[in-house]
């Protein structure tokens, strides 16, 4: 990094927090610290539903995910514009009307103390983990770019976002956002043309979109009934739809964003708002990443992208075989080079998409792939403990090595800032369901100055254990689908006592804390199945379709125990 890049994104991070330290200090009322005294006007409130999801993990594998698979991931939020109808004009009325601090408030007053108890628990749990990931998603960048111990470096970050998050509780998150989301989205449209203009030349964008679909990257819709697809328009819609519905509608994350409304009205459109823009944004980030896989058929790509792994492989006895996969990678970075340009200069002479240019490009691709696949197998061999996953290390990679001076510091800023907001929304959100779903619940009769206390120091407590989880985290597949498979498992369960509650008024609060449980410990055997069956990866259910299945059990499971319950009583 140059000097300009350290001013760039030294001085990001340092406004940030001390801006969102400095201009909300001193909430006197539980109600200025949880709901920023319901004075959020609709436009921060839509602005802090988007940062509080777009996390660092959004930046940093989103791109990769694309490079690798294609533009096919976005069709998992296909359901989220119907989920935001769904919460703003069902979900949203009923907790404003209620005046609860937490959505989990809302279930002893329908149900009893053990069901807002069970859920209060559950997201917990899940957002505990998540919030943990979303402090380990940058560090690893800062790790790999600067040689830093990674422990150190979750250390920092998680102690940068406890520092605003406990002066200023939920005012200080959204204050915040706003300035991170400015950042976040000038970065990402600034690299997308950067990109374009390090392309040759005589490459313009429709080239672009020739050259990635050709290669397969542009196929976005699946159509197939196969649940074992992991990404297609049925999952999406389905169990997209039920994840985004809990996600949005119960996770005390989100929750807590529209909560601090001014009013109904307000908090509706601040959803609505998120429903329109957010499939567009995730499409955008989405496409960079295919720009990216585009630039690397002009450019030298590497074999393998974590530099750690390369590094630890090439200091090992298997260095030689290494390099010999190296020497066919350059020979494959050659040849792609040349089918690309003459693909390129036939479309733009004779407007002719040459099938057989496309074979020979796709021939290639496989061939990289094979070549990816075996450098794999050498890395596990000299570390069986690496994670050869590469995904999340291939945008990194490239601002790394191909941004001008400034914009490396200004990209960096961009992932640390959605870092920060999102850990900041979680800590806000684990500290006040904390507080006041088991603190409050169980400790009555305080002042509020007591429990405005009590909730920082919830929130320090809850950044701690963030950051021990970040500090024994490892690379699933890849960071944004271990965030999402984490909420696919607890989501489906919470979402369907929620639906109980607003929806079906027959059944009861112990079938329904009873119901949840079972139906909890249901989907915790299916996900264990996920992870241990012994048939090929293709044959495992896709994670998404947990969201759905926690629903259907959790609603089904309840209604026959009411039944049963029913009948003991007569």
């Amino acid at each position: 990094m140059e000097i300009l890049d350290w001013i760039v994104l030294s001085t990001t991070l340092f406004f940030i927090v001390v801006y969102g330290a400095l201009k909300t200090k001193g909430s006197a009322t539980v109600k200025d610290y949880l709901l920023d005294n319901n004075e959020t006007p609709w436009f921060t409130v839509g602005i802090s539903v988007m940062a509080t999801q777009a996390s660092a993990i959004t930046f940093l594998s989103t791109p990769g995910q694309a490079y690798h698979d294609g533009m096919g991931f976005v069709q998992f939020y296909f359901g989220l514009p119907l989920a935001m109808i769904v919460i703003a004009y069902t979900f949203i009325p009923i907790y404003h009307k209620l005046k609860v601090f937490t959505a989990y408030e809302y279930l002893e007053q329908r149900f009893n103390v053990e069901t807002r108890t069970l859920a209060s628990v559950l997201f917990l749990i899940q957002r505990g983990l998540g919030t943990g990931i979303t402090i380990y998603a940058p560090s690893i960048i800062l790790s790999a770019l600067l040689g830093w111990n990674l422990t150190m470096l979750n250390i920092i970050i998680g102690v940068l976002v406890i520092i605003y998050t406990v002066s200023g509780g939920t005012k200080a998150v959204n204050v915040t956002q706003k300035q991170q989301m400015f950042v976040i989205m000038s970065g990402m449209f600034i690299t997308f043309f950067v990109i374009l203009a390090h392309l040759p030349q005589d490459v313009d964008f429709s080239n672009v979109l020739h050259i990635a679909g050709a290669n397969g990257k542009m196929d976005i819709l699946d159509f197939s009934y196969n649940p074992e697809t992991r990404y297609t328009f049925w999952s999406g819609i389905t169990g997209g739809f039920f994840l985004m519905l809990s996600y949005f509608g119960t996770d005390q994350s989100q929750v807590g964003r529209y909560l601090s409304g001014k009013s109904i009205k307000e908090s509706q459109m601040g959803l609505i708002m998120n429903g329109i823009l957010k499939v567009p944004m995730q499409f955008f980030i989405l496409l960079t990443g295919v720009l990216v896989f585009v630039f690397f058929q002009f450019n030298d790509a590497p074999l393998h992208f974590n530099p750690i792994n390369v590094e630890k492989v090439s200091s090992s006895s298997q260095k030689e075989a290494y390099h010999d996969l190296e020497k066919q990678l350059n020979q494959v970075n050659i040849d792609k080079k040349v089918v690309n340009q003459i693909y390129i200069e036939q479309l733009k002479h004779n407007e002719y998409d040459n099938p057989t240019l496309r074979k020979k490009m796709i021939a290639l691709s496989l061939e990289e792939k094979e070549l990816r696949d075996d450098a794999k197998t050498l890395i596990s061999k000299a570390d069986k403990s690496a994670e050869t996953n590469d995904k999340d290390y291939v945008f990194l990679y490239f601002i790394m090595n191909y941004l001008p001076k400034g914009l490396l510091g200004l990209l960096l800023a961009v992932i640390i800032s959605a870092a920060m907001s999102s850990s900041a929304s979680g800590l806000n959100s684990l500290a006040a369901t904390t507080a006041i779903d088991l603190y409050k619940r169980n400790v009555p009769h305080k002042s509020d100055k007591h429990y405005v206390y009590t909730t920082q120091y919830f929130t320090l407590f809850w950044g701690i254990v963030a950051i021990g989880f970040a500090c024994v985290s490892s690379l699933f597949e890849n960071l944004i689908q271990l965030v999402n498979i984490i909420g696919s498992i607890f989501y489906g369960t919470v979402l369907g006592i929620f639906l109980i509650g607003f929806y079906i008024k027959y059944i009861k609060g112990k079938a329904v804390f009873y119901g949840g449980i079972i139906s909890q410990t249901i989907v915790i055997l299916i996900f264990l199945q996920y992870i241990f069956f012994e048939s090929n990866e293709s044959e495992k259910l896709g994670y998404l379709w947990l969201n759905l299945i926690g629903v259907v059990l959790t609603l089904g499971i309840s209604f026959v125990l009411q039944q049963f319950f029913n009948k003991k009583e007569a």
